[in-house]
């Protein structure tokens, strides 16, 4: 089983090479970056399972301002990774902040092993069962199915279909662009169905998601004994797609070594099982898809020319939902019928929610809206669904959250810890990494 890789991200050396070795003592593979720019650069090559992401850049400084940049960067980039950030209890608001910007814990300086492996655990324990669901929860969660049927009526919407509805029928390659959430996934489902090849298979490979390790073995199958766990010969996604078309999503994630594997089998039409030297025929169309600037990523050298205009016969960006409002009230409405439980009271939205709703600027767009019509259908108090049961985030709340004074902050941090401890105080201080009596301490002060 390949190892969960962790990346560090620390401007200290020692902080780097500490973390290091005990995430290795773990089971771990890590890979360190020493700033910002080494950050986002290895998240571009690799698809950690976790990152642990430090504050403070500046040794000068203990503001963080360039941490939760960098944060704020990587949130915008994968909405999904695991980010616990480094901090300290004198900066104990600015892990506040970053939790407020989508970070999922912290870990106090200097900090305990203890503290560290149970972090570890749990949160990589949450990461696999995550990647492990993330498929079906791209479809069910949204309320997708596989012949699910676009929704709209905007005109940026409108325009993107016309463009999908001509291309279908042609056996060309297609990259889909656009943010997290647009519905690439959808489209590329709607393109197979209504194409040539819709008798074949539909198969679908999440390449962000996807270790290192495996991405050959994933793609292009192996046989038996060709490394210590093929117990089997397995075909790979490539050749289960035969006759059908292969759905490579977040393509931008590959690392340059599989960018040159990948181009040579589309250019070639042939690829190798690992540990077999036969040559097998490709038969698939390949539609692709990224949330990336990948233009960008070329002009930077992390994306090759080549491979684009492989996979680029033709370009779909697909808008995002703040750019389809008229969008809005239809699948606001459709989300909600779904996941509304059968045999209940029928919910209808109030004149307030829908102007909510319109004017939210939906950072994840048609996913983000269907999680939470799915939460309002759930937790609505009568059978009109008020503002207040959406619980949408917006700036003022954020703005109000980050004038906090350090000793609300640290209310809110430990509130937090006893909650999710059950009220346990002890195992609440192991997860704040100190003693007992130290949260003791702590819990008499804020009393006062």
């Amino acid at each position: 089983m390949a190892k969960p890789v962790v990346l560090v991200s620390d401007d200290d050396a020692d902080v780097r090479q500490a973390l290091s070795l005990l995430l290795r003592d773990c089971g771990c593979e890590v890979a360190t970056a020493a700033s910002p720019a080494e950050a986002l650069s290895s998240l571009r090559q690799i698809r950690p399972a976790l990152m642990l992401l430090d504050l403070n850049y500046r040794r000068d400084t203990t503001s963080g301002e360039e941490g939760l940049a960098l944060l704020e960067q990587i949130r915008a980039q994968d909405r999904t990774l695991t980010v616990v950030v480094l901090t300290g209890w004198a900066t104990v608001q600015l892990a506040v902040r970053a939790m407020q910007l989508g970070a999922q814990d912290f870990l106090e300086k200097p900090w305990e092993n203890a503290r560290v492996r149970s972090l570890l655990a749990s949160h990589l324990a949450l990461a696999d069962a995550r990647s492990q669901v993330r498929r079906l929860e791209e479809t069910a969660a949204s309320g997708e199915t596989e012949d699910e049927e676009p929704i709209f009526r905007s005109h940026a919407m409108r325009e993107a279909m016309q463009v999908i509805e001509r291309i279908a029928a042609f056996d060309v390659p297609v990259l889909l662009t656009g943010e997290s959430g647009t519905g690439k996934s959808l489209m590329a489902r709607w393109i197979h169905r209504h194409s040539p090849r819709r008798e074949g298979t539909f198969v679908s490979v999440n390449l962000g998601g996807l270790a290192e390790t495996l991405f050959e073995s994933e793609l292009f199958g192996h046989v038996k004994g060709a490394f210590t766990d093929a117990r089997s010969d397995r075909a790979g996604r490539i050749e289960r797609a035969r006759g059908g078309t292969l759905f490579l999503d977040e393509i931008s994630n590959i690392t340059p070594a599989q960018q040159a594997r990948l181009l040579h089998v589309l250019e070639e039409g042939t690829f190798e099982r690992v540990g077999e030297a036969v040559s097998r025929p490709t038969d698939a169309r390949i539609v692709a898809a990224t949330n990336a600037d990948i233009r960008q990523l070329i002009r930077d050298g992390h994306f090759r020319e080549d491979l684009f205009f492989r996979l680029n016969a033709v370009e779909i960006p697909l808008p995002p939902l703040r750019a389809r409002r008229d969008d809005v009230p239809l699948l606001a409405r459709h989300y909600l019928a779904r996941h509304t439980p059968r045999n209940t009271r029928q919910l209808a939205l109030s004149s307030g929610a829908d102007r909510a709703l319109e004017g939210y600027d939906w950072p994840g767009n048609v996913r983000e809206l269907a999680h939470v019509m799915q939460r309002a259908a759930l937790l609505a108090k009568s059978e009109q669904i008020e503002v207040a049961d959406l619980r949408l985030v917006g700036k003022e709340s954020a703005e109000r959250f980050d004038t906090l004074t350090l000793e609300q902050a640290e209310r809110y941090v430990i509130r937090r810890a006893l909650e999710s401890c059950g009220g346990d105080v002890e195992a609440a201080a192991t997860r704040l990494g100190i003693s007992r009596s130290a949260l003791y301490r702590r819990l008499e002060k804020l009393r006062e």
